[in-house]
This record gives C-alpha cells, sequence and structure tokens, in this order.
C-alpha cells in the first residue's frame, strides 16, 4: 500500500509540472529581476501541494531507497518524453531583467558551482571535490545539512573558506517537512539563522528544492538557491524562468533596506540564484547520462546569452579515483571533463565566483536601478 501511494504521489507531482510548464511556457511568462510571488502561490495550489507534499514524504522513510529511486528513474523516462519544449531549455527564459547591465570585468557570463552534501558519504567526498576544483582554478559553494544524518567538522568549514571556497546552509534536517506549515517554519527558521551565524554562512538552499519564497524573508541569508528556471523532475515542479539571478523584496517590509551591503539579512529582501543546469542526479542517476554533453549544450546556450550558469553537484553521487560506480554514482570524470570543456571553450571569457559574490553583486545592480 505504501509503494503504491508513493508512486501516485509521484505521479501527480510530474503530472502537475508538467502541465504547468507547458503553460507557464505558451504565456511566454519570465520573472523580472524584482519579485517575490511563486507562480504556485495561489491558495488553493498551495494548500494542494502541501497535501501531497506531507503525503510522499511521510511514505518516504518506509521505502526502501533502491524502490525509491526505480520509481523515480522510470517516472524520469516516462516524463523526459513529453517535456522537449520545456527542458532543458525553457523558451523565453534567456531575456535578460530590465537594466541589466551585464556581469563584472565585462565577462560574458557568470558560472556558479554549488554542491548540496546530502549524507555521511558526501561529506566524506567534500574534500576531493574541492580538490579536483582548486587543480583546474575553479571555485564553488559547499551547502551543508545543519540537522541531518552527519555532522560538519569546524575543520572542514574552515578550510574549505581558507581556499576560497563558500559555506552555505541546506535546509534543516533534509526531510522535505520544512514548509509543512507557517507556525513550524517560524520555528525552524530560527535555528536556521543560528547556524548561519555560527558558519559565517550567507546562503540557503532547501532540501528537495520545496520552497515558499515568501517564508523566506524570515531567513537571515542574502541570497536563496532553491529556485530553477526549468526542472519538471523536481517535486515542486514549477520554474522561475529565468537564467538570471533576481531580487526577492519583503512583500510587508521596506525593500530599500538591505542598501547596508554588509548586513547578512533578508528581512528587506534576497537575491535568488535559480539552478540553470540540469542537476547531477537527474542527468547521471534518474536519466542515466553516460555523457556531460546536455550540460555542454546547455551551457553555450545560456553562453549565447550573457545568462547565468549555475549547477548543483552532490558529492554524495561522485564517484572517484575510476572506482566502479554504484547505482546512485557516476563518474566524476564527468564532471572533470565539463570543467575541462568550459575552461578550454570560454577561457576568460567567464565570471566564476561564489553565490554569495553573485548576490552582492545582484544586490548592488538592484540597488543603483532604484536610486
Amino acid at each position: 500500500m505504501s509503494t503504491s501511494m508513493l508512486i501516485e504521489a509521484f505521479a501527480e507531482h510530474r503530472r502537475r509540472g508538467f502541465e504547468e510548464s507547458r503553460q507557464e511556457k505558451h504565456t511566454s511568462f519570465n520573472v523580472p529581476f524584482h519579485a517575490h510571488t511563486d507562480p504556485s502561490s495561489s491558495h488553493r495550489d498551495r494548500y494542494s501541494f502541501m497535501l501531497r507534499n506531507r503525503i510522499y514524504y511521510g511514505l518516504k522513510p518506509f521505502v526502501p531507497q533502491f524502490i525509491r529511486t526505480t520509481i523515480r528513474r522510470k517516472l524520469a523516462m516516462r516524463l523526459r518524453k513529453q517535456i522537449g519544449d520545456v527542458w532543458p531549455i525553457m523558451p523565453g527564459s534567456e531575456r535578460a531583467p530590465e537594466n541589466w547591465p551585464g556581469w563584472p570585468g565585462n565577462k560574458k557570463f557568470a558560472f556558479v558551482l554549488t554542491h548540496d552534501v546530502e549524507s555521511k558519504a558526501g561529506l566524506a567526498r567534500c574534500r576531493s571535490l574541492m580538490e579536483l576544483e582548486l587543480d583546474l582554478g575553479f571555485r564553488s559553494s559547499f551547502n551543508f545539512i545543519p540537522e541531518g544524518s552527519y555532522r560538519v567538522p569546524a575543520e572542514l568549514r574552515q578550510e574549505l573558506t581558507a581556499n576560497g571556497f563558500e559555506v552555505g546552509i541546506h535546509d534543516l534536517k533534509h526531510d522535505g517537512h520544512l514548509f509543512s506549515s507557517r507556525r513550524k517554519f517560524t520555528r525552524h527558521a530560527a535555528r536556521i539563522n543560528a547556524y548561519a551565524r555560527e558558519w559565517g554562512a550567507s546562503g540557503f538552499r532547501s532540501g528537495f528544492m520545496l520552497r515558499n519564497l515568501d517564508w523566506l524573508h524570515d531567513l537571515e541569508v542574502q541570497y536563496d538557491a532553491s529556485t530553477f528556471d526549468t526542472d519538471p523532475f523536481e517535486p515542486q515542479p514549477q520554474g522561475r524562468h529565468t537564467i538570471f539571478p533576481f531580487w526577492v523584496p519583503n512583500p510587508n517590509g521596506d525593500s530599500i533596506r538591505y542598501q547596508q551591503p554588509a548586513i547578512n539579512s533578508s528581512s528587506s529582501g534576497y537575491v535568488e540564484l535559480p539552478y540553470t543546469l540540469p542537476q547531477d542526479f537527474t542527468l547521471f542517476v534518474l536519466l542515466q547520462e553516460k555523457t556531460p554533453e546536455i550540460w555542454m549544450q546547455k551551457l553555450d546556450w545560456i553562453a549565447q546569452h550573457g545568462g547565468m550558469a549555475l549547477v548543483d553537484v552532490h558529492p554524495d553521487y561522485l564517484c572517484f579515483d575510476n572506482a566502479i560506480p554504484k547505482s546512485r554514482e557516476y563518474p566524476a570524470a564527468h564532471y572533470k571533463s565539463f570543467l575541462d570543456y568550459v575552461s578550454q571553450r570560454y577561457s576568460g571569457a567567464f565570471w566564476n565566483t561564489t553565490p554569495r559574490q553573485v548576490a552582492q553583486f545582484c544586490a548592488r545592480v538592484t540597488q543603483a536601478t532604484r536610486s
């Protein structure tokens, strides 16, 4: 019974996401640089989503991981045949925000690397991933779960930041319940803020990309990275349909107060950094791609339009040292090949920096357009 209900919950998520993505594509929806409401934020839609969310994440702990992965893989393969007009490229999402000045240093596009660490296995691979990027001259952010299945050593966080990397917050428990109610989110936000202060973190990403952009103003962060331009494979599949960052002002506050650039608070507003390249788990675990070709094609398109190429790579699924990948892993050589491609094809043309730096730049742009 539990497995059948799990299948139904997944199928309903994907069906609704596919239909809504098609409908939004044909209305040429493109989020402006200033925004604060989700496309799916009507009361009825939000209640329906939260109900499905409770069913699925309530059943999830009781269904073995290999069964969940098998179900998701089959659904993803089926869905892929239907979404060629909205994934991996959403037409219309290439439109730049009004008064967009371009990237610092006249760079052609921004290239932002992020990593969500979801398990002890992923934690153990962080240094290998850091070293791979260091060797190739890249920097990235590592987002850790404060109260998950592992504890983050302070030494690891310090080593990352000492080498120019960033440390961010990934949800609280990563159990799918962060947005189950407004009251619970407020309590959880206080704990998230405490970890952000302790870790010196200025960015947040929710588990499973579940989100309510208005509630996130409770967090003391400069940016959120829980959205995407287009990704119908996600549990909350409605995309933001833009390959550019955008400002999310607090609908209940003065969005000009953020002008103090040193503050680390989203009480008046924050920058949203959507991921614009498919997640590694989707490409290599669910869709079982054998090369990073889709990443390369999408990046070429983003570079052509001067957007932000932001990717989420999980160390949990990377297989290092030429070992044989397990069922939920893929060769780290795929990621290295992608980074080599960017370095060689776009040498000197891209801005690789941490999400924090991108958010600070975009906040300054917002301030300039309002002054």
